[in-house]
């Protein structure tokens, strides 16, 4: 049930961390460049972590599925890729908000937003294919294919602003060579709760998609079985 004791301690660890997050993210000085528009960073940067963290779910579960064929792993993989692809469009929506008093413009074709955005068709067609296969054991096989090879893109989309360098700024935090974090120390602790933060969050929504995924696959599962004890009525009669 939505309602046992393990998800109702994570919801409230992610109301709590949520709150604490707006609150530093409210109080932290105004940039002497972008004014309030450094705000905007505490929401896109955790969403794009958030995104990552979700699509190499996706992968993860997968790939746990292909090895054990325990249906609780496709059902996580669903949930992670449908978080992912939410906090994906979250991330464009917060990214293009800062285009445009940045840049002059909402959007341009530049490698780091072209591959989130071709991250959407990824992850959308993962999902779409879901919707297309019937059979639920070969759905998860296949889909666990898709949620491998999709997670190649973390790596790209991250490395995208190294490789190709556009408009785009590089790495809010530098993991390779030298780890560094590009951005003034005092915005460092707000990125840094916001993050654990939307952690929890992702742990909290995987666990609640997770139970309806199982209710869902219990309705499928019985109307499965009602179409073929009717087939099985209408052949006797």
């Amino acid at each position: 049930m939505l309602k046992d004791r393990l998800t109702t301690l994570l919801g409230a660890a992610t109301l709590l961390s949520l709150l604490v997050a707006i609150a530093l993210g409210l109080s932290a000085p105004l940039d002497v460049n972008q004014g309030s528009l450094v705000r905007v960073m505490f929401l896109h940067v955790p969403s794009a972590w958030m995104s990552y963290l979700a699509y190499v779910g996706t992968g993860v579960f997968g790939l746990l599925y292909l090895l054990k064929r325990d249906r609780r792993w496709d059902r996580l993989a669903m949930a992670s890729a449908e978080i992912g692809v939410l906090f994906t469009i979250v991330v464009l929506i917060g990214g293009m908000l800062w285009a445009k008093p940045t840049w002059g413009v909402y959007w341009t074709w530049d490698a780091r937003l072209t591959t989130t955005a071709l991250s959407l068709v990824v992850y959308g067609g993962y999902l779409l294919i879901r919707n297309l296969i019937d059979d639920p054991d070969r759905r998860a096989r296949v889909s666990a294919v898709v949620g491998l090879v999709g997670t190649l893109y973390v790596p790209i989309n991250y490395m995208a602003v190294e490789w190709w360098r556009g408009v785009h700024q590089t790495q809010t935090l530098r993991l390779l060579g030298k780890p560094s974090f590009e951005a003034a120390p005092i915005y460092g602790w707000v990125l840094l709760v916001a993050t654990v933060a939307f952690t929890i969050l992702y742990v909290y929504l995987l666990r609640v998609r997770g139970i309806l995924a199982v209710r869902e696959e219990a309705r499928e599962e019985r109307e499965l079985l009602g179409d073929l004890n009717l087939k099985g009525e209408t052949i006797r009669g």
